[in-house]
């Protein structure tokens, strides 16, 4: 190579701006000008093999790393997928006694739950029994297989899953009296392959368990049952404390996160029906932010929230759980959750749970929701 394409290398790495090509740039440029074509190939090598044993090291250079700003994370510089996830997404690996015996429990009985098909990062915390010392898992029926697909979610999908397990009330019930719980939270996956979309063995399973548990606090997590209100109905006279249903984004985002047959306005006439089905359940919702949504959309979705009496609101990071799922828009700085609890509290919710790893059956919130519904009960 000639002296003039050595040093157009040169000037190209100077280009590229990067601290450790700034730090080779010195050496490399003397060595494109010690070498002349005149010099003899063997004094050449002899030359260039004493210069790099006198030289930096490869440890040298990889430690003049250009740095990575508090700002640049904020902003989404690692969206990329090959960069690290921000400080405040990381979370431990399930361990402990109360993880493994709730593994053991769900494994014997068939039983699957939402902590797991979906990937939820506060695994560990809720199933190891966390800062309130009471283990928590959120109870998955009809199935692990999931009629719809939503870009955001990792469940199984198929036309045509299992048909119901008959026992499965009886199996959900033992399960949570074997834990000892006081609050659990039942959700499912959508059912519309089935006539009443899994509404009557969803009530089931809420009587079942009341009938074994009456003390024990329920929340369900319901599908949308398609909008029907003789379905929702059957759920939210089944014996339950809460009724949960999630709008899960903004209005404008609801058919790029969201299966075309759930929609935002639908999602909303859920929940004022099971408010108005049974007037003294607490209504729920759960919201995730980094999905391309803008302050003013989400300020809409929280006054929409309002008019349909809505009591409880969660806020939470979206993760993408595959490659195959949709992609992230941005990584949400804490500050702007604690914005949006709040905004939220001042617009006169009853609660607000709100952070990066917040989910919508989140331990803090169930925690809350608990000490609520037992003074409540005792008035």
């Amino acid at each position: 190579m000639s002296r003039q394409a050595i040093q157009k290398c040169f000037f190209q790495l100077k280009q590229h701006g990067s601290s450790a090509f700034q730090a080779m740039l010195p050496l490399a440029q003397h060595y494109s000008t010690s070498y002349s074509s005149s010099t003899p190939s063997s004094e050449r090598s002899k030359q260039f093999s004493s210069k790099l044993t006198e030289g930096p090291t490869f440890s040298d250079f990889l430690s003049q790393s250009p740095e990575v700003t508090t700002e640049q994370l904020e902003l989404g510089s690692n969206l990329d997928g090959k960069s690290r996830l921000p400080s405040w997404l990381k979370t431990e690996i399930p361990k402990g006694e109360n993880v493994a015996q709730l593994k053991k429990t769900l494994r014997k009985l068939n039983l699957a739950t939402v902590c797991e098909e979906a990937r939820c990062p506060n695994l560990s915390e809720c199933w190891g029994g966390g800062e309130h010392r009471t283990a928590t898992a959120t109870i998955m029926i009809m199935g692990d297989t999931c009629t719809r697909g939503c870009r955001f979610c990792s469940v199984k999908t198929s036309k045509t899953p299992n048909p119901l397990d008959s026992q499965e009330p009886i199996k959900v019930a033992t399960a949570l009296k074997q834990w000892g719980l006081d609050y659990v939270v039942i959700t499912s996956v959508d059912r519309d392959d089935l006539a009443d979309y899994g509404a009557n063995h969803f009530r089931k399973v809420v009587e079942e368990t009341k009938k074994q548990i009456p003390s024990l606090m329920i929340e369900c997590l319901t599908p949308d049952f398609l909008g029907r209100r003789d379905l929702i109905d059957l759920v939210a006279t089944s014996g339950l404390d809460v009724f949960a249903h999630n709008v899960e984004t903004v209005e404008p985002l609801q058919r790029y996160v969201r299966d075309h047959r759930a929609n935002y306005r639908q999602s909303l006439g859920v929940l004022e029906a099971a408010k108005a089905a049974n007037p003294i359940l607490f209504t729920k919702t759960s919201l995730m932010l980094g999905v391309g949504e803008s302050d003013d959309m989400v300020l809409q979705t929280l006054k929409d929230l309002r008019a349909s009496n809505v009591d409880i609101v969660t806020f939470g990071q979206y993760l993408r759980p595959t490659k195959r799922h949709m992609k992230v828009a941005e990584y949400v700085h804490p500050s702007k959750f604690d914005y949006w609890q709040r905004t939220a509290s001042d617009m006169g919710f009853l609660y607000v749970a709100s952070g990066p790893l917040v989910r919508s059956s989140y331990k803090a919130a169930e925690f809350f929701i608990k000490n609520i519904l037992q003074k409540r009960n005792k008035a």
